[in-house]
């Protein structure tokens, strides 16, 4: 799915009103929406309070409080009209439409605010401020969004929480903005939805389809996009019945050190239910038992050294290369690491300590290659290029990391991002809270590098086992609870999430 900017809806609305529906009909959708979720969760005899700006987001709010009166509830509503000529052509239809009704709890606010009580048995409705917002709210405006969510109510925000702008907020104090528990995002989500700091802002998020041109957003580019199931399953193709092992590929894996030759087993385990043709574990030789009793499909290449990794020279021409998991960063590692970097000269999967090592020694990012995954959290990302104060910030930096350096950079977090070095950046759609365990970032490296020794494309390799991993990681919890699941859960999962998948195909 698109994610598109401000300028990129406003637009898809235009050409959806000129294709021949009128703005009050889209309106009229976005409030039956908003209705219908008040509708099935609250009694008529919910206390609600509706807040409606000047602009067309007031206009949603409005036609959401006649809705309500006519479905039998009693909101209070109050209206922000500034000097009292400050609403929009369709605000003021709107307000005409709810006057129309025999009997409005209606409050328009023109010089001085006549705020009504709130507390947390109230559903307040936030029609404020929409997608047109320019500025950070200032005056009376922030002081409500603040009133709003220090008031604990329940809030239902349209289109986007009062304050939050769709795109980039550095600088926008979260303090300032209404704190949605509901955010109904008209047709498309927005781009501030998928960053970290913004997710107490928006709360939960739910799409409202008011059938927006689909041919003016097929039309319109984007670099941001949403990655759902459909997306995934376009991509992975199905095994042939004559196939072989020979036919999905060889990946080697540099991975485990004493004491942490779990990352081994677990990167290995998510390449081989990732569909790889054959595995190689290189590793110190105390390795020998553990990779042999846990992963037995796997082959072992012992490196001189009985606990460690000291030799990155690969023995033959893998498909695909992953190092970092478990690998440690003791000095011998670190050259066997700048070795790789420096003479390997296709895509390459680096995670977990091969990125601490890159942190120490940076100038090896000038040699890494081309199309090469990088797959950092927050902090192993911060290491390597410097302290962002945010996660838009760090967004920001990666975009123009992976083009500097011609890399596909996995940011991993709750909305995962994959950004890769033509400026594209894909949010993906699963995982859970079950997922932040040790290993499991072990696991993804696993599936992406399985998936690159499979002849997918560095980007599409990531993209998809991004997804793969969070739906296993989803089926795992399933399984065993958000505090209950490892990542050998999530691992064992994986085979099953690529099942579920490709039936999406049939």
């Amino acid at each position: 799915m698109k994610i598109f900017t401000t300028e990129n809806i406003r637009n898809i609305d235009k050409a959806t009103i000129q294709e021949g529906t009128s703005a009050m009909e889209l309106i009229h959708r976005v409030a039956e929406g908003v209705v219908k979720e008040i509708v099935q969760r609250f009694s008529t005899s919910k206390p609600i309070v509706v807040f409606a700006g000047s602009g067309n987001n007031g206009a949603d709010a409005l036609i959401v409080a006649k809705l309500l009166i006519e479905a039998g509830y009693s909101p209070e509503v109050y209206l922000f009209n500034i000097k009292g000529n400050s609403l929009s052509k369709d605000c003021r239809e709107a307000y005409a439409e709810l006057m129309s009704l025999p009997v409005v709890r209606m409050t328009e606010i023109i010089d001085t605010a006549r705020i009504p009580e709130l507390s947390p048995s109230h559903l307040v409705v936030d029609g404020l401020f929409g997608t047109g917002l320019r500025d950070s709210l200032e005056g009376g405006f922030k002081m409500l969004a603040r009133y709003i969510t220090e008031s604990h109510a329940t809030v239902f925000s349209i289109d986007i929480p009062s304050g939050l702008f769709c795109d980039w907020n550095q600088g926008n104090l979260s303090r300032d903005m209404v704190h949605a528990t509901l955010t109904l995002a008209v047709q498309y989500p927005r781009l501030s939805f998928f960053l970290r700091e913004n997710a107490d802002i928006v709360g939960r998020w739910k799409l409202l389809d008011i059938g927006l041109s689909k041919a003016a957003a097929a039309a319109t580019p984007t670099k941001y996009y949403y990655v759902e199931r459909a997306d995934v399953a376009d991509k992975l193709k199905p095994r042939r019945p004559f196939c072989s092992k020979a036919d999905f590929g060889t990946a080697l894996i540099y991975s485990g050190c004493y004491g942490m030759m779990g990352a081994a087993v677990m990167a290995a385990r998510g390449a081989l239910r990732a569909g790889v043709g054959k595995l190689t574990v290189h590793s110190g030789r105390c390795a020998f038992d553990v990779l042999q009793s846990q992963v037995p499909e796997a082959l072992f290449e012992p490196d001189p050294k009985d606990i460690l990794i000291s030799e990155m020279t690969p023995r033959h021409n893998y498909d695909a290369i992953c190092a970092g998991p478990g690998i440690g960063i003791n000095d011998a590692t670190r050259g066997a690491l700048k070795s790789l970097i420096m003479n390997v000269k296709k895509p390459m999967v680096l995670d977990a300590d091969a990125l601490n090592i890159i942190a120490k020694e940076p100038a090896l990012l000038n040699h890494i290659a081309p199309g090469s995954i990088l797959t950092p959290h927050a902090a192993e990302f911060d290491r390597i290029f410097g302290q962002n104060p945010s996660a838009e910030s760090r967004l920001l930096r990666a975009v123009d990391v992976a083009y500097k350096y011609k890399v596909v950079m996995v940011l991993k977090g709750h909305y995962t991002a994959v950004v890769g070095h033509d400026g594209n950046v894909f949010f993906n759609s699963t995982g859970c809270p079950a997922m932040a365990t040790p290993g499991s970032g072990d696991v993804l490296s696993g599936v992406i590098t399985a998936l690159l020794a499979q002849g997918y494309k560095p980007g599409t390799a990531a993209v998809a086992g991004v997804y793969i991993h969070g739906l296993a990681g989803e089926m795992a919890a399933e399984i065993h609870g958000e505090y209950g699941t490892s990542a050998l859960d999530i691992a064992e999962n994986v085979g099953r999430a690529i099942a579920s998948i490709m039936k999406t195909k049939k």
